[in-house]
């Protein structure tokens, strides 16, 4: 089975060299994925975007979602990212886990990282 490979042109992807999403097996699995942006809520939506396009460069979308991380330098900014997931997930809740710890630029605040099941 070959392994589809997405590309966002995202600044790390050729400086790291990883892609935004793979797909495989069934599922597609999106990279953990930061935007820019002044706020946690700006960077969060920002981030979500990139992960919707790449889910439906996959045939997938939110609704597929059956895992999520959320990495952020600080926990206490993760309660006002909750309105934007609840709008974005909407009536399908992955499993989700939330962890505290440094990411690969100090601007940054929030990174998020999923797994979709293809759809049938």
């Amino acid at each position: 089975m070959a392994i589809k490979r997405i590309h966002s042109g995202g600044p790390y992807e050729a400086k790291i060299g990883y892609c935004r999403a793979t797909v495989g097996g069934g599922f597609v699995h999106v990279s953990g994925t930061t935007a820019p942006g002044d706020t946690v809520e700006e960077q969060c939506r920002g981030a979500l975007e990139v992960i919707g396009r790449a889910l439906a460069q996959a045939g997938a979308s939110f609704a597929d979602v059956m895992r999520v991380h959320y990495y952020l330098p600080d926990a206490a900014e993760f309660e006002p990212c909750w309105p934007i997931l609840r709008e974005v997930f909407g009536a399908n809740p992955p499993a989700a886990t939330m962890l505290e710890c440094n990411l690969i630029d100090p601007k940054l605040r929030i990174e998020i990282e999923v797994t979709a099941l293809l759809p049938q």
